[in-house]
């Protein structure tokens, strides 16, 4: 069930990851809570929430790859006794280590590591080649053929009474439900095929490479199970088969490979898992927090390009170092208060339940428009709290397991009464809910996967505040570089290009890669002294229309667009300023607000002329 949800996935439904890929790279989304927040006006506090329960549920799924280490590592052991606990903290200090060495060297503009992303190709490799050897070896080393092994599985299921051999239908179902799921919203899954994704066009090669790649590893763990059950000891542990069988006909060196594979399968599930929660940890919590205490620090108004700190990038680097070793250790203590002898499979299905809470909210934001930030905080909350009662502490022994009616598996129904609650709360608080008006951009944006409108900056914020928290963040050399193309692209010389709406919406999505788009949008709003769109915005937007009108019409009388920036607009009211000084001032602050308001009216204006929108759609768009 775990290989055959992604199987699913991938090989039913490589269009619906497209479009993932495709809008995630469109607003440079750095991870799921990066997309979530995004999608749902660019919340902080949902990107925090969501942040949260991955941290939670990646400690079992970073547990279950110590566990792995450890106790392969004891099968190793000359004297056949297990190693001592401490071999599994030593495990990852070691992975700790390569991943703050290997991820969080530099800051990058793009958050893709192409290096760990090679090491992570090799691996799989080796573990297939690995896994490969050995079921070879069992089916025609260690058995007689395809034959022997079907007449292995009739002798066991004869003699267990076909008890063993049962499917339990709403576990089955459940499992291939989380594992599918998993594969898109599981940290490590998602910055793998979203984050670190070159291109969506690589997604058709994935669509059937992939499902083959599980097909293959499916295929060669039933001789492998069955031949182990049938030969081993019955203390021996299943988890441990594939490395039990070789040493037990003494084939040292084959043993010795598929601890390779498995050694360099944990390692790139601890490291790229603590590399895309060290994001969301420092991006969602770390940072944001660091922006309210300079804010609350700072006495009389704000200097836009003096109060950010003298290395925010660094800040960030370091911030994502102390996460890594934050997200491992919580790992390992995972490991020491489960008591690092639970069965594999289930350790990693707390996790994929976990995670599996966003799912609803991630879906919804990208295919339902009425889907609201409210609507979303409750469903992930209320799936979040039902899965942290029912399935994470009763995993610790801190609770004891739910009690289900008569028929029911605990786990099946405690995962399926979590997504329930979770979508219904999501449905039924979207539905009594208004979005706000930066909601309804950004679920525009999403929903039709068009590009995303520029962030409201005020026109009178010159271009030197930018630049220089783009060299805070990226370094001057990358600041300068950037800024002067952008220059050069508008005819200007110089390093200073105007604050276009095209500039500002590019500016703000290049800084989203780094820091994500709620942090993205909080420093825009540092260094512009403005926030997101409010209703009020647009009440004094409509209030003020009748005396704008006048002016708007002179203004078009020199100018052939009316959206012009700070630049453009200092020029134009140059030439008014004899007619009306309190005119000018105000066309200086209320023309980039102008241009929400046009947007959004310009959407649900392209709505009305869809040929097949039905009659009560187009009256309630009008």
């Amino acid at each position: 069930t775990i290989y055959l949800g992604p199987g699913i996935v991938f090989s039913g439904a490589w269009w619906g990851l497209r479009r993932l890929v495709r809008v995630a790279r469109m607003h440079r989304v750095t991870s799921i809570a990066d997309l979530i927040s995004s999608r749902f006006g660019k919340s902080p506090g949902l990107a925090a929430l969501v942040t949260l329960i991955a941290v939670m549920a990646a400690t079992p799924y970073i547990a279950l790859q110590l566990q792995s280490v450890s106790m392969a590592l004891s099968a190793f052991a000359s004297d056949g006794h297990s190693l001592p606990p401490s071999i599994a903290l030593w495990v990852a200090l070691g992975l700790a280590a390569f991943a703050i060495l290997f991820g969080t060297r530099n800051l990058a503009a793009d958050e893709r590591h192409h290096g760990v992303v090679i090491a992570i190709a090799l691996e799989a490799v080796v573990k297939l080649a690995a896994f490969v050897a050995v079921g070879v070896f069992v089916i025609w080393g260690i058995a007689d053929g395809p034959s022997d092994i079907l007449a292995r599985i009739d002798r066991m299921a004869v003699s267990s009474g076909g008890e063993g051999w049962m499917i339990n239908p709403e576990r089955w179902f459940t499992l291939i439900l989380l594992s599918g799921a998993a594969v898109m919203v599981l940290p490590r899954m998602f910055h793998v095929l979203v984050v670190e994704a070159n291109d969506e066009d690589r997604l058709r090669q994935a669509g059937w490479a992939f499902p083959a790649y599980l097909a293959i590893m499916s295929f060669l763990v039933l001789p492998i199970a069955v031949v182990g059950a049938d030969i081993l000891p019955k203390s021996a542990n299943p988890d441990l088969y594939v490395l039990d069988l070789p040493l037990s006909q003494g084939r040292e060196g084959l043993a010795t490979l598929v601890f390779l594979g498995g050694f360099s399968s944990a390692m790139s599930m601890v490291v790229v898992s603590a590399i895309a929660l060290s994001t969301m940890m420092a991006n969602h919590w770390l940072v944001p927090l660091w922006l309210w205490l300079r804010q609350a620090a700072l006495s009389g108004p704000a200097q836009p390009s003096q109060d950010l700190g003298e290395d925010l990038g660094a800040l960030m680097l370091h911030a994502r170092r102390l996460a890594i070793l934050a997200v491992i250790g919580a790992g390992w203590v995972y490991h020491r208060m489960s008591g690092g002898t639970s069965a594999l499979a289930a350790m990693g299905t707390v996790a994929f339940s976990g995670m599996a809470q966003v799912l609803p909210a991630m879906v919804a934001g990208l295919l339902w428009r009425g889907a609201t930030r409210r609507g979303a905080i409750a469903g992930i909350t209320a799936g979040a709290l039902i899965w942290t009662c029912m399935v994470f502490l009763p995993s610790l022994g801190l609770m004891s397991q739910p009690v289900m009616p008569a028929g029911i598996d605990a786990f099946a129904g405690s995962v399926l009464l979590a997504l329930a609650v979770n979508v219904l709360a999501l449905t039924l608080v979207s539905l009594t809910d208004f979005p706000s008006p930066a909601e309804r951009l950004q679920s525009l944006s999403f929903v039709h996967a068009v590009a995303p409108d520029a962030a409201p900056v005020e026109a009178t914020v010159p271009a030197e505040p930018l630049l220089t928290l783009a060299g805070r963040i990226w370094g001057n050399e990358h600041a300068l570089d950037m800024f002067r193309r952008a220059a050069e692209a508008q005819g200007r010389t110089g390093y200073l290009p105007e604050l276009t709406p095209r500039f500002l919406a590019d500016f703000e999505r290049q800084l989203a890669g780094t820091v994500g788009a709620a942090t993205a949008a909080a420093l825009m709003m540092r260094v512009g002294g403005r926030g997101g769109v409010t209703v009020s915005d647009l009440m004094e937007v409509a209030g003020e229309a009748s005396r704008a009108r006048e002016d708007n019409r002179r203004l078009e009388l020199t100018s052939a667009e009316l959206a012009r920036t700070a630049a453009m607009l200092r020029e134009s009211n140059e030439k008014l300023t004899a007619l009306s000084a309190q005119k000018d001032a105000f066309l200086g602050q209320i023309s980039h607000e102008l241009r929400t308001p046009m947007t959004s009216i310009r959407a649900f204006s392209e709505l009305l002329m869809e040929p097949e929108l039905p009659r009560s759609d187009r009256d309630r768009f009008a």
